[in-house]
């Protein structure tokens, strides 16, 4: 079978791969092709706005652009939900136009859930007005029930039915063609607009369709009468009359049109059936997957009696259908996700029916009232089963089938309780990419709080960022103009994205000003919508013009913030504008938090992960330098996170704890972590990261051909990952094989905020062309395969729910990659034993687990390499149901870096087959740094006095040794422990000797020529104590010093014989001194802990001694940590004062 990527739009026949989103995109196209065949000179005009689960929609509509062009498809992105929708409202009134080229245009509008309720006013305006004869509308509405991507849950059935919108609620992708064509028949009939519900796991699905459903031809209704004149729009038209013909006549056109092509259909008939089922949507495959896990085939079904009807057009629901399938039922269960919109109309329907015949009818309350189907939680397969079990189980049922139903739901159940039960020791959230604008935009001065809105910045609020609540898109900081007007509390800070401004957010400025609240606007212009994917604004929007906006607005004061200043000239901007360099954000929150009235900081900084993009190809400038962390040097105290906020600075375990290092792969070079205030950075420039060369890939003929898995049932891979490292492209792959194969796939992708470093869970489900599964998502405990490229995720509780120790393989990647909490708590655990170890206690056995990062950089010479290496490394295990060459050609088709992920591919399967063979391919391993968490007691103390003396000489490392020696019959070891590390760090404090002989150290170019390679050039950034000047923060200044200043750290290392005396010219600095003086202090707690240690106090004493563990840093960092550890002491040193004496804790 011969495949294109573009079958997904050319096709006019057979079977394509493509996603929700694609299929909508082709949905106009096939449109456009029936008018033409239909003798109709037609266009279409689609606008909207992007929200997920539509984040993506205007992505594809734009890379489809020649395609949608040949069909006469016009894409024109709103600059908000409502003028968008007005706008496709305009595209039925073409034909009141005497210059009209077309005979009508077809209008589809797009926005979520929000935007639905958001356009509210224009959707009934347009519905009340009609669609055009040869037009007709689609309104499609992008639905979050679980609140994955959004602020809240959302649910815009009840918003169209508001707007008296019929609203068609397709339960897959597999029904978007159809029903989208029905609905454009339907709307060019009756005259509505019609709504056409999708959510992620219906748009955000990718599976083969049949274009067979493309022909499908709509029948007129026989049985319904339009008046004269038809129903749609036309001119003059008042507005009680437009409402008269809505109110009573279009609807009901609607219900007609829809009966008369059978839009609800009996999806198990069953003439002497007694329990019937109604579900909709998300809901239905739900209940069939549920039906299948329960064991209900058909045999069961007659036994049990049972009807299923599927609801399409879930309001106005269709009245026959539903009563012909209620008819000789005693009960009717009806399941829906959220809030009841077919429940009550059936009740409606039903009511007059003698009761003698009425069947029961049970969905968000049961026959006695009582809540039985939650309104709030999202539906999964694991809920439907036990809610059908339950009501199954009240009939009288032959015998044994009641037994195996109950003990396959309790199955189920079980599996649903034990996911809810599991606790991630770490958990991954999102967070703003490396080098985003928001690290620094985001924060705000001591004293001060800020709100949020809608955007990336959103995140804020779990930083510790003192930013608390939001609003809706659109009313940023508004809030505050009634809070202010009963608080003590004198100002806030508002972020404000520049999408949302250009959206609607600028109104939120005018009502803050008109209402004169004390507020400043943080305007965060980043180039870009870089929460749905980095789009541009649709439309022009500069900060010079936000500038001039404001000041028309009667702002009292404006601040142009940027990290490239000098690219604006004052005569550019609105009068009185102040322009100001990014690093002065703390001095002017301060300033401005003091002005009264509004005020604005247009703070412009292009998106870190658009500046990715345009660096790549080659439309935006990529600086030649980079940064590196002097290991050695580091102090571990954390302050570049904290000034940095940014998730590419990472920790690296060492002899002497934990330090950091920056993440070259992910560095997007904005440079704040060069504002931390430690010596230990060094810029790099002309130099690239030095990777390692690709092996490329092993001999393949040499392996054997696995015995895969024969799929009498659906095969269930869940790959667990994180955003933007490659995940979903190994589903895609999968799928794309398993469509070349004749297979059927779906894959349904749940990505939330993955593309900020979150989460990804992708399930893909492979089945039989003859066996299609129904739902997208696994059932708890249905994997047969656990893909883990991260393996935090992996153990996430979305991940191993649906794992089963008796059934789930998993392939893992040992490597963890840091969590975001690790930006904000220096210190944090990852507990890396305990996230393996739940997995493991979830799977079959951890046989295929390995570091495949490492080898992966090892063997293709890039990290990257892994997923491929894992699938490959899957494969040769016999857990993916899908044949090598199709996995090949899928692999080509995807056209990114084919030679390298077939190599890596190659040797994931080596690897599974000859693991000894690929250890040795790889080479040997650099040669391991001990961790201090790994070292013992003695192996510390063994280390720390080969670091004293060479750090000064022998009788310090000998002072060291003997004051531990006097302790150690004394304290319980974990005291003596801390002791060794606390007390190596108090005697060697980093002065300028032992900075200048860390450099001077033979291991700082060894370890500099390791990361990079090329001809480059360094330089070092440090703050010398005799030079004068500040930064922005108050702290003294750093400077960038060049290589010239090497032979001078020789020599300063030599004079560290200097140290302490009369002589050192820097003995007599406020650090020095206040170094000198922990000294005596650590020994007094030394001598304190000696004396008074005992089996009660052990925990006091081994807190005093571990710390001075929390005083790192140098210069201003390193005071304040040692300020803030003085109260600590005193209670410490109290407690054990205070302690009787008693038994040794050493005892």
């Amino acid at each position: 079978m011969t495949i294109s990527l573009d079958d997904k739009y050319t096709a006019h026949e057979g079977r394509v791969f493509l996603t929700g989103t694609q299929a909508l995109v082709r949905l106009p196209m096939t449109q456009m092709r029936r008018d033409r065949a239909a003798g109709l000179n037609t266009g279409a005009f689609i606008s909207g706005y992007r929200g997920s689960p539509l984040g993506g929609y205007d992505q594809q509509l734009m890379a489809a652009r020649r395609h949608l062009e040949k069909h006469d498809v016009v894409f024109q992105p709103g600059l908000n939900e409502d003028l968008a929708a007005t706008a496709v409202w305009g595209s039925q009134q073409l034909h009141l136009s005497e210059g009209a080229r077309k005979d009508g245009l077809l209008g589809i509008w797009y926005g979520k859930g929000p935007g639905v309720d958001r356009s509210g006013d224009v959707l009934k305006h347009a519905n009340a007005a009609g669609s055009a004869a040869h037009g007709g509308v689609l309104a499609i509405a992008g639905d979050d029930h679980t609140c994955k991507s959004s602020s809240i849950p959302h649910q815009s059935d009840h918003a169209f039915m508001s707007a008296l919108m019929p609203m068609l609620y397709p339960s897959s992708i597999h029904e978007f063609l159809e029903m989208g064509l029905l609905g454009v028949a339907m709307s060019r009939y009756s005259g509505c607009w019609v709504g056409f519900k999708v959510i992620s796991e219906t748009v955000e699905m990718t599976s083969v369709i049949d274009l067979a459903q493309e022909a499908r031809q709509f029948v007129l209704p026989e049985d319904f009468e339009l008046p004269e004149g038809g129903l749609n729009l036309r001119w003059p038209d008042p507005p009680l009359v437009q409402d008269a013909r809505l109110q009573e006549i279009k609807g009901y056109a609607a219900i007609a049109f829809a009966r008369a092509n059978g839009i609800d259909q009996l999806a198990i008939a069953n003439p002497d059936a007694r329990f019937g089922i109604v579900a909709s949507g998300k809901a239905f495959e739900d209940v069939r997957q549920a039906m299948a896990e329960l064991g209900l085939g058909p045999e069961e079904q007659r036994a049990i009696g049972l009807r299923l009807y599927k609801v399409r057009m879930p309001w106005p629901l269709e009245p026959e259908g539903i009563r012909h399938f209620s008819e000789g039922l005693e009960e009717v269960l009806i399941v829906e996700e959220r809030r009841e919109i077919i429940e009550n109309q059936i009740k409606q329907q039903l009511f007059n029916w003698r009761a003698d015949v009425r069947p029961r009818i049970v969905g968000k309350f049961d026959e006695k009232d009582r809540p039985f189907l939650s309104h709030s939680q999202g539906l999964s397969v694991g809920r439907v089963a036990t809610a059908l079990a339950e009501r199954i189980l009240r009939l009288d049922l032959p015998e044994g089938l009641g037994e195996r139903l109950r003990a396959r739901a309790e199955v189920l159940r079980a599996a649903e309780a034990r996911a809810e039960s599991l606790a991630p020791p770490v958990t991954r959230l999102p967070h703003y990419c490396a080098g985003c604008p928001h690290n620094t935009s985001t924060r705000v001065p001591e004293g001060s709080k800020a709100m949020a809105g809608i955007g990336c910045h959103f995140m804020a609020q779990w930083m510790d960022r003192r930013t608390e609540t939001f609003t809706h898109m659109g009313g940023e900081g508004v809030p505050w103009t009634a809070i202010g007007r009963f608080t003590d509390e004198t100002h806030r800070f508002v972020n404000l994205g520049d999408g949302t401004y250009f959206h609607s957010g600028h109104l939120a400025v005018r009502q803050s000003v008109a209402a004169g609240a004390n507020i400043t606007y943080k305007i965060l212009y980043n180039d870009a919508v870089a929460m749905t994917g980095g789009q541009s604004v649709d439309g022009v929007l500069t900060p010079q013009q936000i500038t001039h906006q404001m000041h028309n607005e009667g702002v009292a004061r404006i601040v142009l913030m940027s990290d490239r200043p000098d690219l604006y000239a004052p005569r550019d901007l609105a009068p009185g504008t102040e322009i100001r360099h990014r690093d002065d954000i703390d001095a002017v929150m301060l300033e401005l938090r003091e002005v009264p009235g509004v005020t604005v900081i247009v703070f412009e900084q292009t998106c870190a992960a658009e500046k990715r993009r345009r660096r790549k190809r080659g439309k935006m400038e990529d600086p030649d330098m980079r940064v590196w962390i002097n290991p050695a040097v580091c102090e571990g105290c954390g302050d570049c996170s904290v000034q940095s906020n940014c998730i590419a600075v990472e920790p690296e375990e060492t002899e002497m704890g934990r330090k950091r290092r920056i993440n070259q792969s992910m560095c997007n070079k904005d440079y704040s972590c060069l504002k931390g205030f430690c010596p230990s950075f060094v810029t790099v420039r002309g130099g690239a990261p030095r990777k390692r060369r690709a092996q490329g890939g092993p001999d393949p003929s040499a392996l054997p051909e696995p015995a895969l898995p024969a799929i009498e049932r659906a095969w269930n891979l869940a790959l667990a990952g994180v955003g933007g490292t490659g995940v979903l492209t190994i589903g895609a792959i999968l799928g794309m094989a398993a469509h070349v194969e004749g297979k059927v796939p779906m894959i349904l992708d749940m990505a939330g905020l993955a593309q900020k470093g979150g989460a990804v869970l992708s399930h893909v489900r492979i089945s039989r062309a003859d066996r299609p599964v129904a739902a997208p998502r696994i059932a708890a405990g249905g994997a047969d395969l656990l893909l883990g490229a991260d393996s935090v995720v992996a153990a996430s509780k979305e991940s191993l729910s649906l794992c089963d120790p008796g059934r789930t393989d998993a392939v893992l990647n040992t490597k963890i990659t840091p969590v975001s909490d690790f930006v904000r708590l220096r210190d944090f655990d990852f507990r890396e034993p305990a996230v393996e170890r739940l997995v493991e206690k979830n799977v079959r056995s951890r046989a295929h687990f390995h570091d495949f990062s490492a080898l992966a950089a090892a063997l293709t010479g890039d990290e990257i390499g892994a997923n491929m290496m894992m699938l490959g490394h899957a494969w040769q295990a016999g857990l993916v149901p899908i044949g090598r060459e199709a996995i090949r050609q899928a692999v080509e088709l995807n056209g990114v870096a084919v030679a390298a992920n077939l190599a890596a591919f190659d040797w994931g399967r080596m690897l599974a087959h000859d693991p000894d063979a690929v250890t040795r391919a790889a080479g040997p391993e650099t040669p391991k740094r001990a961790a201090l968490p790994e070292m013992s007691t003695e192996e510390i103390i063994a280390h720390r006095v080969r670091h004293l003396t060479a750090y000064q000489n022998a009788r310090l490392a000998r002072r060291y040794e003997d004051r531990l020696a006097r302790l150690a019959g004394v304290v319980a070891p974990e005291a003596l422990r801390a002791a060794a590390i606390s007390y190596a760090r108090v005697l060697a404090y980093k002065d300028e000797y032992e900075v200048a002989r860390l450099y001077a150290d033979p291991s700082f170019r060894e370890g500099l020529g390791a990361a990079f390679e090329g001809d480059f050039r360094i330089a070092f950034n440090l703050a010398p104590p005799m030079l004068p000047g500040e930064d922005a923060s108050g702290r003294p200044k750093k400077r960038e010093v060049g290589p010239w200043v090497l032979p001078l750290f020789g020599m300063l290392a030599r004079m560290r014989w200097l140290r302490g005396s009369w002589a050192d010219p820097f003995g007599y600095g406020r650090d020095r001194k206040m170094e000198r003086r922990l000294i005596a202090l650590y020994e007094d707690d030394l001598d304190l802990a000696e004396h008074r240690a005992c089996t009660g106090n052990a925990r006091a004493v081994h807190d005093l001694l571990a710390l001075p563990q929390q005083i790192r840093g140098y210069g201003p960092v390193k005071e304040a940590a040692f300020a803030e550890q003085a109260a600590r002491r005193e209670a410490l040193r109290q407690a054990l004062t205070d302690t009787p004496a008693g038994q040794s804790a050493a005892a």
